[in-house]
């Protein structure tokens, strides 16, 4: 079975990007576009995770060598993120005006995560001082969200006080993903044993509370919260239930902590995270997958609770297939990679289900309605999952394309 180029995949990337500029730059930081029309939303708040999302899209964009608007986006989100978001202790506000006055001081775990991705991202880009930022960021997560487990904690007031006695799979899981790449951006082994750790706890020693899945909620001594938000079913960031586009977000993960493992990594479940992977990958498809999208949130034993489907929950499934399929074929599981990459195939015909006329991806498309939902402003989405998952496929075939030059290499020798 053929593969897909790294240069169509690196021509979505950049497609995607093609789309929101110039029109998502605003004088000050960025602004969310409509699906449809193409035209920003009216308003002028700016949400601390659309901003570093945007960020590291444009990021991504420079990394693969596309246009000088690329560094030139990135490197004004940058200012925006320093100049507005960030409060005089160092933390950053949740929400803003354009202006520069704050409209919600909390102190998001998930938005702190997101700052890291940032300016990691922005690292590898080039943007000058982004290291800085990240080194700065990691030691306030360090000092401000990292818990006694080694995990993060809840959101805070501006005093940094915890709101509520809660702990997230989902910002955690986050700032593995910011770890990452702060890995990939600077080789330092800290960050990738923060990512190793936060990973293990989540998908492997809480998981087998669980028979594998992966839950959402837990109190502030990381026990299941299983009755957390249960008259809530369609949150937006905290739905009651097992998501499947959350077990395919890990399975890209630990797809990555595979390729960065070295040999003897402690931190790696039984079988390693190559195998983990696979089994949320196939967990998900099993329990969400409704041949043209995936399903919100389930019950254990796969019932669904919200049968709405998500575009991220889609993209995720693209990237996580990518990085699947390159770790298959480096671990000589040629059924494995065959499959995922006929699944990757599968999942990008499906992407114009979520596209709206301006080529932006509507948020969901709700069980049952031919009509897609756009996002709400401020909104969180300026198509960062799908930049991420072309980002995902491209550097995944690049990895394929070098392990067989290394190969006809060796074989002429």
């Amino acid at each position: 079975m053929s593969d897909v180029p790294a240069t169509a995949h690196r021509g979505r990337l950049l497609a995607t990007l093609r789309v929101q500029y110039p029109d998502a730059l605003a004088e000050r930081g960025f602004r969310l576009l409509h699906p449809m029309s193409g035209e920003p939303y009216t308003g002028h708040r700016r949400h601390l995770v659309a901003t570093c999302r945007s960020i590291a899209n444009f990021a991504v964009g420079a990394i693969v060598d596309g246009p000088d608007w690329c560094l030139d986006a990135a490197e004004h989100g940058l200012r925006f993120l320093e100049e507005v978001h960030r409060s005089v202790d160092g933390g950053y506000y949740l929400l803003v005006d354009a202006d520069g006055t704050p409209l919600d001081r909390t102190r998001s775990a998930y938005g702190h995560a997101f700052v890291l991705l940032a300016y990691a991202r922005a690292t590898v880009a080039g943007v000058d001082g982004a290291e800085n930022g990240l080194t700065a960021t990691h030691d306030l997560l360090e000092d401000r969200f990292r818990d006694d487990a080694g995990m993060l904690r809840s959101d805070c007031d501006p005093d940094w006080t915890e709101r509520e006695a809660y702990r997230g799979q989902n910002a955690n899981m986050h700032a593995c993903e910011a770890y990452l790449a702060a890995f990939e951006a600077t080789g330092a082994d800290e960050y990738l044993d923060r990512a190793r750790h936060i990973a293990r706890t989540i998908t492997v020693d809480l998981a087998a509370g669980t028979d594998g899945l992966l839950w959402e909620h837990y109190t502030d001594d990381w026990d299941h919260d299983f009755g957390y938000n249960e008259d809530d079913p369609r949150h937006q960031f905290r739905p009651p239930g097992y998501q499947p586009g959350h077990h395919l977000e890990w399975a890209k993960f630990l797809a990555l902590l595979d390729r960065y493992a070295a040999d003897g990594d402690e931190g790696a479940p039984e079988g390693g995270w190559y195998a983990r992977a696979l089994e949320l990958f196939e967990t998900a498809v099993d329990n969400g997958w409704t041949e043209d999208g995936f399903a919100y949130t389930h019950e254990a034993d796969g019932t669904l609770i919200v049968s709405d489907q998500y575009g991220w929950a889609l993209a995720e499934a693209i990237g996580a297939s990518a990085a699947l399929a390159e770790r298959a074929a480096t671990h000589g599981d040629t059924d494995a990679a065959d499959r995922l990459r006929e699944w990757n195939r599968q999942f990008l015909a499906c992407t114009d289900r979520y596209r709206g006329s301006a080529g932006l991806w509507y948020e969901k498309r709700l069980a049952g309605d031919d009509d897609p939902v756009a996002p709400n402003p401020p909104g969180v989405e300026p198509d960062y999952h799908p930049a991420s998952a072309f980002y995902e496929c491209w550097r995944s075939a690049q990895k394929r394309i070098a392990r067989r030059t290394t190969f006809h290499d060796r074989e002429r020798t």
